[in-house]
């Protein structure tokens, strides 16, 4: 055709007089003309769009922040004396009962979560044995999930006793002490 449409080059690979709107290129099958091949009008095809090349390996500033990783921690176990009646009569202040764990303090940092919107959390998972469970917490990435095998007690979850679950700035804080039960005849 006359206009510079007949020598330009198309996106069908150079033939000139099969040229096409992008309205056309979207009909149905049935309406193909003849002479056209049923693959025209695919850019994704004509392009190699549908097949990824291979970069090879390529660094960024961001990818040693936000690789999977396990997050930091700083945590405590609280020990103590058990002062019940059998360790009174027993045991005195110079010759003490052996010490119990009485408690846990838990700090897991957070600092390059991709999501900041959902809060890191915890659950408590069964173990080999009644005497222990599995404390796990989750925030999602970059962080991988951790775990801590703790004993298996109930948990005093008063404020008045210890008990702690926050987020901030970054870091999970997690603080509960085991409830102590007083026994009377």
């Amino acid at each position: 055709g006359e206009g510079g449409e007949g020598g330009e080059a198309t996106a069908s690979g150079g033939k000139g007089d099969e040229h096409t709107s992008a309205g056309e290129g979207t009909m149905a099958m049935a309406a193909i003309p003849k002479g056209v091949e049923p693959d025209f009008g695919n850019l994704e095809e004509e392009l190699g769009l549908g097949s990824e090349i291979d970069l090879g390996l390529a660094n960024y500033i961001w990818q040693e922040k936000y690789r999977p990783r396990k997050p930091r921690y700083f945590n405590r176990v609280r020990t103590g004396y058990d002062w019940n009646k059998y360790n009174q009569t027993h045991y005195d202040h110079d010759n003490p009962p052996p010490k119990t764990v009485q408690g846990y303090k838990f700090n897991i940092f957070y600092p390059d979560l991709i999501d900041k919107t959902t809060t890191p959390r915890y659950m408590l998972e069964p173990a080999d044995s009644n005497n222990f469970c599995i404390l796990r917490f989750r925030a999602g990435p970059p962080y991988e999930d951790i775990a801590f095998k703790i004993i298996n007690r109930e948990w005093s979850k008063s404020r008045k006793r210890g008990f702690r679950c926050t987020f901030e700035r970054g870091v999970l804080s997690l603080y509960f002490n085991f409830s102590s039960h007083w026994y009377r005849r």
